[in-house]
């Protein structure tokens, strides 16, 4: 169990980004640009309130309060918030505006992902819970700024285009 519980909490991550490419090849392509746009712009509002939140709040790793061993070997640093939880449920919410499906799906991987560390005793629930604060909130927050982005690469079909010539006369 303790094997499934390390490779959960060091690797599943990977298994979110491919899920997440996959959604994003299938997508027509103004959602791709979209879906882009939102990445890149929430992704970097995820990652300055990570910093600010780790900043501003010291949450001491549970192997170093508890003089416990972790399942495997990580700095004692602050444990608060979560990366890998941010980043999988920041990606997460992503995917459930294209696909609830896969969406839903990526959201389990990522509470799994923070149950193992957890488990692991890399992190505590606050730590998990900061993460998916942060990761929600800057999804919700860039969403409008990137379909505003997305609207100014790639107008709609017609848009910007001439009108047609008055036929009356």
């Amino acid at each position: 169990m303790d094997t499934l519980i390390v490779y959960t909490a060091k690797y599943a991550f990977v298994i979110s980004l491919v899920i997440a490419a996959c959604v994003w090849l299938r997508l027509p392509s103004r959602q791709k640009t979209e879906l882009l746009a939102w990445g890149a712009l929430g992704g970097a509002l995820a990652y300055i309130l990570v910093k600010a939140a780790g900043a501003l709040f010291y949450d001491t790793r549970p192997f170093v309060t508890d003089h416990t061993a972790p399942l495997f070997a990580h700095p004692a640093d602050n444990g608060f918030p979560s990366d890998h939880t941010a980043l999988t449920m920041f990606i997460a919410i992503c995917v459930l505006r294209y696909s609830r499906r896969w969406g839903i799906v990526l959201i389990v991987i990522s509470l799994l992902i923070g149950a193992s560390r957890v488990a692991a005793g890399i992190h505590t629930p606050l730590d998990i819970l900061g993460a998916v604060v942060i990761a929600v909130a800057a999804a919700l927050i860039t969403w409008p700024a990137a379909v505003w982005l997305n609207d100014r690469l790639r107008p709609p079909a017609g848009a910007g285009a001439e009108p047609p010539a008055d036929a009356g006369g």
